[in-house]
């Protein structure tokens, strides 16, 4: 047995206290050849395996397993995790005193084995009462730059990040909505590890590095929605970005029917981007081919399979401009079975760019009360020194946000109509203005409410989705 095994469990015998606990990590590791060895806060198990050659598995092969009991260890772990297949490596997150931290990584050698151990592991009763989570791990290897000068191109982006960072694989960027000679004012930095991306992340700190005398923003991107490969090959839409704002959907329709008439089912296009869902897959794929990188209205096209959008998830923007929900289901709309009026969602999860700085998706704002007594101080402050969290409808972000982009308050005008049953329906058109070269940009949601304060927040929610 190798040194670093035994004193690995040599100190998780002390920590754990019991020379029992200590005989069983030693037998496991006797059993299965793997490695043991702890270190800044984890105790890793394999990573490679006894007589593994090649590079490690690819991205995918990993999972994170969650509410793990805190005194289960290795020897517990292990046979439950092989079930699904060949362990590649297991990180268990462990505390100082000797118990882990409730959760751990697995990583397999293959991607089909990490998704069969999410559907036979997910909500498994590990111990009487116990029951894991197992979801797949996001392994972030890319970073989001804002705050980069807007005239700066892809090569000077790439070349500058390659003079400070190791591992810079590529970079994206995104030409701005109405400019397209000018980047969007960020750009996403892809490295070739996880590992690569934090050291330059800790590299890249705001202050220490100036590129072209500015003060860059930098964080973790938000990691790509991972679609199983079953789900993608039923997918028949696509995602075209990259669009003129003055192209209409019917122009959109025309160009991509070009190379085989009547495929296209319909467009659905917002501001500089658009869904094109078609009647055939195949018809799709064959477009996809054809159509990347063309040309429509002077601008050049990325076209992609778009990512099925999960029902039950909170809507959210990408960086990269894609919606992840539609705007029908921002809200609660009557259910065409039973007709009952479900409740009005809150924009918990909202990302945004604030001068071309990524804010994390809020958490859950704290809605309880607290008690005033006689003599605490209260200290006038302005909403716009708050951060994210502290709002909890759409309305008031967009306010935020529009302040911290300089551009004057949203302007709100409402509409109406009366539906079959003479019931007024209420909708509200957002105007925003400045946002570009005191240009004015109006929104307006595809769904009308009942109640004006419903239409207000959809119509608040539908205008930062879209910005």
């Amino acid at each position: 047995m190798h040194e670093e095994n035994k004193a690995a469990a040599n100190g998780c015998g002390k920590i754990r206290s019991g020379t029992q606990n200590e005989a069983a990590l030693l037998a496991l590791m006797e059993k299965t050849g793997y490695n043991m060895v702890q270190q800044n806060g984890q105790r890793k198990f394999g990573g490679p395996p006894p007589g593994w050659k090649g590079p490690p598995p690819p991205r995918g092969c990993e999972i994170f397993v969650g509410k793990i009991p805190r005194n289960m260890y290795e020897d517990e772990l292990v046979p439950v995790f092989e079930r699904a297949g060949k362990i590649y490596e297991l990180r268990l997150m462990m505390e100082f005193s000797g118990e882990n931290r409730g959760y751990a990584f697995v990583m397999y050698t293959t991607k089909e084995e990490a998704q069969l151990a999410i559907k036979i592991l997910n909500n498994y009763e590990i111990r009487p009462g116990k029951f894991i989570g197992v979801c797949v791990s996001l392994d972030n290897c890319r970073l989001f730059i804002g705050a980069i000068p807007k005239d700066k191109k892809k090569e000077e982006i790439l070349n500058e990040m390659k003079k400070v960072t190791e591992g810079v694989v590529d970079v994206i960027v995104y030409p701005n909505a109405t400019d397209k000679t000018k980047n969007r004012g960020f750009a996403f930095v892809e490295y070739e590890s996880h590992r690569a991306a934090a050291m330059a992340r800790r590299r890249l700190i705001p202050g220490t590095f100036q590129p072209w005398g500015h003060t860059i923003q930098v964080d973790w991107a938000d990691p790509e929605k991972v679609v199983d490969e079953e789900t993608m090959q039923r997918v028949k839409v696509l995602y075209v970005r990259n669009l003129m704002i003055s192209t209409t959907e019917d122009k959109i329709k025309a160009e991509f029917n070009k190379f085989k008439p009547g495929v296209v089912e319909r467009v659905k296009k917002l501001r500089d981007y658009a869904f094109v869902h078609f009647f055939h897959r195949e018809d799709a794929i064959a477009a996809m081919s054809v159509m990347n990188g063309k040309c429509i209205d002077g601008a050049s096209i990325e076209v992609t399979l778009a990512k099925p959008v999960n029902k039950e998830s909170s809507w959210k923007q990408h960086f990269n401009g894609q919606i992840s929900q539609s705007s029908e289901n921002l809200l609660g709309f009557p259910n065409k079975e039973d007709g009952t009026q479900k409740s009005l969602g809150k924009p918990a999860n909202l990302s945004v760019h604030l001068n071309g700085q990524h804010s994390p998706s809020s958490p859950e704002v704290e809605r309880r009360t607290y008690s005033f007594f006689p003599g605490i101080k209260l200290t006038p402050i302005s909403m716009y020194s708050l951060k994210l969290n502290h709002f909890s409808s759409a309305v008031m972000h967009l306010d935020y946000f529009c302040h911290k982009n300089s551009w004057a308050p949203p302007e709100y005008f409402l509409y109406s109509t009366t539906n079959q049953d003479g019931k007024i329906l209420l909708v509200y058109q957002v105007l925003i203005s400045s946002i570009a070269d005191d240009s004015q940009s109006f929104f307006m949601p595809e769904k009308l409410c009942t109640t004006v304060e419903d239409a207000k927040e959809l119509a608040a929610q539908f205008t930062l989705l879209h910005l």
